[in-house]
């Protein structure tokens, strides 16, 4: 008698948004309430439902290019193919100056949040060695193998998901209306200090490298990998709001202030939740919860940098190249951190400027040059030239910001 062939069965929607609520939460959440607290909390959650909204399409916009290739084409592939070398070869230096810029931020992170640990003990390490020495840990970690940076990491990110679900549920409890709705404040203006959070809420939706990964591992399914990016995406956006209703409801806007002045790290923000919630068990899972994110955002980055290096460098596969990779990528940052090391909101900053052209200018471009192309057979994202146009001025605003920004030609909340 015959059998019927056993159809495989597709790999399942969580899988995938995972993957993308995964690579989009970090560490950089933390830059959130600092560089937002000048516009505050209507105009902070305005503009991060705006940034949500164009990323989630210029996510979408790679992915109508991509399902033209075959499975298995990077980003870089589709990039050159489409756009020609020029516009692939600055997409490669700014994907590579996002993650070394990102590698430095996590390396500043950890230096002041290890820094703040250890006070609790009444250990005292500057912030610049406290980063360096975790530098050297993960990088033995990326040297021995991926597989254990994967085994690593799943450990950290069961860690972080139980003190997340404990700390913000602690931080939510504790919200008091007056300091979130800011009614203590004569006549304050929000509006003037938008602009400049622009660059840090791209930062923080960064995602689009995952989208080949989520062909390749799905297949030619435009509408499952669009809910995965939808799904992934928005967890990220409900996350971070509530983010923002916890720390925004917890420290008053002015406070906000001597926050900034310190140089607004993620020590500095724990710090000020911690006294002003007055609880001690509190503010161990605030810094627990902080570490966790700062490794798990760490270990994930500077395996993609590692991984970029050694195939850009063309460094073999064993202890030795790997060894050299492991070189290239962690010296400039570690030096970096030791030199500099409370420049973890500049970096933020620094990679969503980078960060704009592989994330919105190069995806707008891809979706318009594939329909000349080809048309779109599997998948267009709705919207036509308009929302092209939008995701294109979106990016265009992040530049501006930032570089206006740099030239202190933006108002500073202050």
């Amino acid at each position: 008698m015959a059998t019927l062939p056993i159809k495989k069965s597709s790999p399942s929607l969580f899988g995938g948004a995972m993957i993308i609520g995964g690579t989009v939460i970090g560490a950089g959440m933390f830059s959130l309430p600092v560089v937002m607290s000048g516009a505050w909390f209507y105009w902070s959650i305005a503009t991060l439902i705006f940034t949500w909204f164009c990323m989630l399409h210029s996510g979408l916009m790679i992915l109508e290019a991509n399902l033209n290739y075959r499975i298995g084409s990077s980003f870089s592939t589709i990039t050159k193919d489409l756009l020609g070398n020029g516009w692939n070869i600055i997409n490669g230096i700014t994907l590579a100056f996002v993650l070394y810029i990102l590698t430095y931020a996590y390396i500043s992170a950890s230096g002041s949040i290890i820094q703040h640990a250890m006070r609790e003990v009444s250990i005292d390490f500057s912030p610049g060695f406290a980063g360096f020495l975790f530098a050297l840990v993960v990088a033995f970690i990326v040297w021995l193998s991926t597989k254990t940076v994967s085994r690593m990491t799943s450990i950290i990110l069961g860690a972080k998901i139980l003190t997340f679900f404990m700390t913000f549920g602690g931080l939510v409890y504790n919200v008091k209306p007056a300091v979130l709705f800011n009614t203590t404040e004569v006549n304050p203006t929000y509006w003037p200090y938008v602009l400049m959070t622009l660059p840090f809420c791209l930062a923080s939706f960064g995602y689009h490298g995952n989208v080949p990964s989520l062909m390749k591992y799905y297949g030619k399914e435009p509408e499952k990998i669009k809910r995965c990016l939808f799904i992934g995406t928005s967890m990220a956006l409900v996350l971070y709001l509530i983010w923002l209703i916890g720390t925004m409801g917890n420290i008053s806007r002015p406070d906000f202030v001597e926050i900034i002045a310190k140089g607004g790290n993620i020590d500095v923000l724990v710090q000020s939740l911690s006294g002003g919630l007055n609880s001690s068990a509190l503010g161990l899972l605030l810094t627990l919860f902080s570490n966790f994110a700062v490794a798990s955002s760490f270990l994930g980055v500077t395996l993609g940098l590692f991984d970029y290096l050694a195939d850009l460098l063309k460094f073999d596969d064993t202890k030795l190249g790997r060894f050299k990779t492991a070189l290239v990528t962690f010296l400039p940052p570690m030096v970096g951190g030791m030199i500099y090391p409370n420049g973890f909101i500049h970096a933020i900053g620094f990679a969503g400027l980078a960060a704009t052209v592989w994330a919105a200018i190069v995806p707008a471009l891809l979706a318009r040059a594939s329909r000349k192309r080809f048309g779109s057979p599997m998948y267009r994202v709705w919207g036509g030239n308009v929302m092209i146009g939008l995701i294109l001025l979106f990016g265009v605003l992040n530049a501006a910001a930032h570089i206006l920004s740099n030239f202190n030609l933006l108002p500073v909340y202050s």
